[in-house]
């Protein structure tokens, strides 16, 4: 059985990994850890740069906790303001030995309301509490199952990038 590390106690990261490892290694049986990891980066990271990187450091410190893992992934939600609005994605990135995948998920653009809040310095999942009366959805369906009204929700939106950070590992001859 190999072991996974994730850098999030969210259970939405954490489902959204195991589906992209199942998917992509049905054979396979995984142990999982997950913890919380504070790095001192912000909570809300507010470019494609900053957000590839919180993942990869999230990744990073997992293999310096669990060496004895066989992955470690880190896990990066972040926004990008744009000409035409402010698009949020996620970044994955997974380790294992000296490799590295990373993997980007589908980007949306958020109604200007909720923009608008984030530019203020609130993290996107309390700037959607503030707007649809919620609590916590940052750990449930998130901004764009909210948007979608649930058609895609946090996890299914992450999941495409866990697969893509998994390729490498799915083809090691070519990477």
């Amino acid at each position: 059985m190999k072991t996974i590390v994730i850098a999030s106690a969210n259970p939405v990261k954490l489902k959204a990994a195991l589906e992209g490892f199942h998917a992509m290694f049905p054979e396979e049986q995984f142990d999982v850890i997950n913890e919380k990891v504070d790095l001192g980066i912000p909570n809300q990271p507010m470019t494609d740069e900053e957000t590839l990187d919180g993942a990869t450091l999230r990744a990073n410190e997992m293999k310096s906790r669990h060496p004895e893992a066989d992955y470690w992934v880190g896990i990066e939600g972040g926004v990008a303001d744009w000409p035409i609005g402010m698009g949020t994605y996620a970044w994955v990135v997974v380790l294992s030995g000296e490799k590295m995948g990373r993997g980007r998920s589908g980007e949306f653009f958020l109604p200007e309301i909720v923009a608008e809040k984030v530019r203020q310095g609130v993290e996107l999942g309390e700037a959607d509490d503030l707007i649809f009366s919620r609590n916590n959805s940052k750990q449930a369906n998130g901004a764009v199952g909210l948007l979608t009204g649930d058609v895609i929700d946090r996890a299914r939106l992450y999941v495409p990038a866990v697969v893509f950070a998994l390729i490498p590992f799915k083809n090691p001859d070519l990477y």
